[in-house]
């Protein structure tokens, strides 16, 4: 079967992984910790994607360089002591990426996380090597800048047009888009189909599992993108 793409890019929060609600535990009592008043669940779930830094700045805009560091800080602790067991992965993750594999996709991950919790989550699924390529926003540029998916991207010799990035939220799909490449919406995550479906994705889907349908293009229920 000739297929549209060769290599499919994954956000890691929210689209493999199950860890939204804790992250915005983790934003709500860092906050405290530094004296900011909590912002509304659907102000963080907003931010979702973004490198911390810029997550934190955009949510409190009034703090200087240092203070985001100090927030930082804080949230990385509190999210460390949430995340002892890492958050599990989405129903259907396992199974599809193995069907992905087994019909000879190339995979990678594109992620807000840094590097040092990439990793740590990676370890605990025994994928450590498990990805053709990963990339964390600490080491190359936050979304929705383009960078990580042209360093994916090149090392993988992928040309844009033969890529797709998966994601949950619209930081993944408008990196996608300054990459030049098409991306798959989900909408179980930190934004809905309707909000991310303004961004145009190829597709928007309900569940993990329906990506491998819409790809061999087996008949799924989706919103239209």
């Amino acid at each position: 079967m000739q297929r549209d793409y060769d290599l499919l890019i994954f956000d890691w929060d929210g689209t493999l992984a199950d860890s939204i609600g804790r992250i915005v535990q983790a934003m709500h009592l860092a906050a405290g910790r530094v004296g900011e008043s909590t912002c509304d669940d659907a102000a963080v779930k907003g931010i979702i994607g973004l490198a911390l830094p810029e997550a934190i700045a955009t949510l409190y805009p009034h703090l200087g360089d240092e203070q985001v560091a100090t927030f930082r800080q804080h949230y990385a602790d509190v999210y460390m002591a949430l995340d002892v067991q890492p958050s599990p992965l989405f129903e259907g993750v396992v199974e599809s990426l193995e069907a992905f594999r087994t019909e000879g996709y190339r995979l990678a991950v594109a992620t807000g996380k840094a590097r040092r919790g990439l990793d740590r989550v990676l370890q605990a699924n025994g994928w450590q090597d498990y990805f053709d390529v990963t990339r964390a926003a600490d080491e190359s540029r936050g979304k929705p800048h383009p960078q990580m998916l042209v360093e994916i991207l090149a090392h993988c010799q992928v040309e844009p047009s033969r890529a797709l990035m998966v994601g949950d939220s619209s930081f993944d799909l408008l990196m996608a888009s300054n990459a030049g490449m098409h991306s798959a919406a989900v909408g179980y995550g930190a934004m809905s189909l309707e909000a991310l479906s303004a961004f145009r994705p190829q597709v928007c889907l309900e569940h993990f599992s329906h990506l491998q349908a819409w790809l061999s293009r087996s008949p799924v229920e989706v919103f239209p993108g």
